[in-house]
């Protein structure tokens, strides 16, 4: 089996049995009993059974599958395959992650007459590589893989939300990684994030529509829609968050939204931040949390004059920037510490540790949250060309800094 080949078999095949078809090649190469693609839900708490090629016994539901404490849930964590031996006779079980880029896809299980030797296990992950970009080329012609990354059907305000993400939730490049995560609502409260990686910047975005159910996800389509839009058309931050506005104005007259925008060169590290009525962000440095407080402007679509100033946050290697909505502060209530809980997770991915903060979140609030909760997670690992200096944070940029105007302190 090679790469090659097996992506041209799964372009061969239709777009909900591509799966299926490298599933029985691997299969019937390695002389697998079982070889089987499972779906990691958006939560990353469960997966889901796809792509089965032959079947095992496994002591599993057929269906949905809980990974917390399981071989899984290791994988998934780590992002290194494992083996499972369980004795003479019986058969090994390996799993692999189905990564792209940090997005935790799903992973390959397979079940083997015999311990695989080092060329096997290379051929496993090569084959798993491969099945992450056969997920992403072929998703977007069918729901299988949208069903099941669900636990529960959605909503009507929370599936207009969902369609507001990005595509992959969680991406990595030399410079940095970065991952989000949102748990909505019993009645849905408008949140958003998202990201884009462009020649030699990142821009990211969290914000939250006032309001409820589907009034509040129309808010957020509204406002995701002109961000990206002007994004798209190469406009500065600035001019962004502009649109951004007029379009709240000329579009809706009942609500508001708050956000911030941020983007980072990729070519020397200097920063541009927008806070548009949003809480402020939480930056970890040295094992330190603390609360970035920057100018804070009126939220988008307000009804009284405003502008937007572009500022500047002291983002240095090492560090992790944590944007987050105000359903996150819940926890206070329920003796929550937000801060230690940065810290716990310091050496886990962005991904797992989004993850980690929502379900502690959701957890402190049994369940039931009364606002969206969301969190971006970006760990910047600097640039080639940065000349920050670590101890002092001096940026030797300024030149660039002062060409831009409207720019406040750095942060």
């Amino acid at each position: 089996m090679t790469l090659t080949g097996t992506l041209e078999a799964a372009e061969a095949a239709a777009p909900v049995e591509s799966l299926d078809v490298v599933a029985r090649m691997l299969k019937e190469h390695l002389g697998a009993e079982s070889v089987t693609f499972l779906i990691l839900d958006f939560t990353g708490s469960s997966v889901v059974r796809l792509g089965a090629a032959g079947s095992v016994d496994t002591g599993t539901p057929a269906r949905r599958i809980t990974v917390r404490g399981t071989l899984y849930d290791d994988v998934i964590r780590t992002q290194r395959p494992s083996v499972e031996e369980k004795g003479e006779g019986a058969l090994v079980r390996i799993v692999a992650p189905v990564t792209n880029r940090g997005d935790a896809i799903g992973l390959l299980e397979l079940f083997l007459p015999t311990a695989p030797d080092a060329a096997v296990m290379r051929e496993i992950g090569e084959t798993a590589h491969a099945l992450a970009y056969i997920v992403i080329a072929n998703r977007s012609y069918t729901d299988v893989y949208q069903w099941g990354r669900r636990t529960a059907p959605l909503s009507l305000a929370a599936e207009i939300q969902h369609r507001l993400l990005p595509t992959s939730l969680a991406c990595e490049a030399a410079q940095f990684a970065v991952a989000g995560a949102l748990e909505p609502a019993d009645q849905v409260g408008g949140d958003t994030f998202d990201y884009v990686i462009d020649r030699d910047t990142v821009q990211l975005s969290v914000t939250d529509a006032m309001g409820h159910d589907v009034e509040a996800a129309l808010l957020a389509t509204l406002l995701v829609g002109a961000l990206r839009r002007a994004r798209r058309a190469g406009a500065g931050l600035a001019e962004q968050a502009r649109e951004a506005d007029q379009a709240m104005h000329d579009h809706s007259h009942k609500g508001y939204v708050t956000g911030q925008l941020l983007r980072i060169s990729l070519l020397d590290g200097t920063t541009e931040f927008i806070n548009a009525g949003h809480p402020w962000p939480l930056r970890m440095r040295n094992g330190q949390v603390q609360e970035i407080t920057p100018e804070v402007d009126t939220p988008f679509g307000f009804p009284t004059p405003h502008t937007y100033r572009v500022q500047s946050l002291d983002l240095r290697p090492g560090d992790r920037l944590v944007m987050l909505t105000d359903g996150m502060l819940e926890h206070r209530a329920n003796g929550i510490e937000l801060s230690e809980l940065i810290v716990r997770t310091r050496d886990l991915h962005p991904r797992e540790a989004a993850r980690t903060l929502i379900a502690a979140v959701v957890a402190a609030n049994n369940g039931h949250l009364h606002d969206d909760a969301t969190v971006m997670c970006l760990d910047w690992h600097g640039t080639s060309h940065s000349q920050r200096d670590a101890a002092t944070g001096a940026n030797l940029t300024n030149a660039s800094k002062q060409s831009r105007p409207g720019r406040a302190s750095e942060w």
